[in-house]
């Protein structure tokens, strides 16, 4: 018999899944310096190499998607997190830029791997729960990116080789999958569901989850550059915005859970897509350094929950399995991340930053004008 999805053991599971990739994802951050000068790859030929880990993710992510609803999340899970696992240490050491972009693109295979299989994973444990959980869980990524990015940051500023820096992280992390998995659920019973591509109320979902991610990829790509451009801050302070969206990020999503309990996913969905525009317009027309830098902070809280009550709403819809659902709005979202920023400088380079910018906020503006229409069919 299956045991219950609702329990303490499956949603702390649940949580340290999501931590691992977020863990292991940003311990690569601190590596690329190291990586460049290991295969002596140019700029442009290490943004190539770079691209593999895109590819890798975008491969995996269908494929997942549709074994998942066959064999379940757990083997998936396992899968992703254990060739994260293997694969770090290589990525620290390898010298070849051939090579590089193998480990690259297995790398970005194994994140696409647990990224669709987690939130498989946490679908099937919200449903079963009488309260809204997928916030948290997404929280737990975050955490992860701080703590992943921070270790790895420290341990090789103690003088260790990044060879070895990555064999402790990705010891950690695999502590992290052994504890996971006793609370990793089985395979639901029941027919198979074929593979079928998206359609309906998930093609909107997934639109919506690519504009949501865009927003993360221009904070992260253009948002240092907006800030000198408007003449708010020097070089040097051009990452405070991303910092203060990233902290934003992490509380909204700790919170997030009681918040949407509270309000309901239609008025998260309202509420959250408003404030995120109105940070975008206060960091784009307040001239002054401290009000303008407060935008940052609304845009993160607003985005917060968007994503994961995107997701809670693909698990829940009953146009096609959920596990082919959640790889479709996984892998559109992603592609966001990935081309958003690259039209964003097209753009830029068109008109101005900060047009890409108010066009961005126009884009946002879909997710509260299609809230009521995709809560209703979910």
């Amino acid at each position: 018999m299956q045991p219950s999805a609702n329990t303490p053991a499956t949603r702390r599971a649940t949580r340290l899944s999501f931590f691992v990739a977020g863990f292991v994802m940003s311990c690569w951050a601190p590596l690329v310096p190291y990586a460049k000068a290991n295969t002596g790859a140019s700029e442009a030929e290490l943004g190539l190499l770079l691209l593999c880990l895109g590819v890798g993710s975008l491969i995996a992510m269908p494929l997942t998607g549709w074994i998942s609803t066959r064999a379940g999340a757990r083997p998936m899970i396992l899968l992703g997190g254990i060739g994260l696992v293997l694969i770090l240490p290589a990525l620290a050491v390898v010298t070849d830029p051939l090579f590089l972009g193998a480990a690259l693109l297995v790398c970005g295979g194994a994140l696409g791997t647990i990224d669709v299989a987690m939130n498989v994973h946490a679908v099937e444990v919200e449903r079963a729960s009488p309260r809204p959980l997928m916030s948290g869980f997404h929280a737990m990524f975050s955490v992860g990116g701080v703590v992943g990015a921070g270790g790895m940051t420290f341990l090789l500023s103690l003088g260790l080789a990044p060879g070895h820096s990555a064999l402790w992280c990705s010891g950690l992390a695999l502590v992290a999958l052994i504890l996971a998995t006793p609370g990793l659920l089985p395979a639901p019973a029941g027919e198979p569901a074929a593979f079928a591509l998206p359609r309906g109320l998930v093609l909107i979902l997934a639109g919506l989850a690519a504009v949501t991610f865009l927003v993360e990829g221009a904070i992260l790509d253009w948002g240092a550059l907006l800030i000198i451009d408007r003449s708010l801050a020097t070089a040097e302070l051009g990452g405070l915005g991303y910092m203060l969206f990233s902290v934003a990020m992490v509380l909204g999503r700790f919170s997030g859970d009681r918040v949407v309990a509270a309000l309901g996913a239609r008025r998260v969905l309202v509420w959250g897509g408003a404030l995120a525009i109105a940070g975008l317009a206060v960091v784009l027309v307040l001239p002054v350094a401290p009000l303008a830098m407060a935008g940052f902070v609304l845009i993160g809280l607003g985005a917060s929950n968007l994503v994961p009550v995107l997701f809670s709403l693909a698990g829940r819809q009953t146009a096609m399995p959920a596990g082919l659902a959640i790889a479709a709005v996984t892998t559109t979202g992603y592609a966001g991340i990935l081309a958003g920023p690259a039209a964003i400088g097209a753009l830029s380079q068109a008109t101005s930053l900060s047009v890409a910018f108010w066009l961005l906020a126009g884009l946002v503006a879909l997710v509260p004008l299609s809230a009521r229409t995709i809560t209703h069919q979910a």
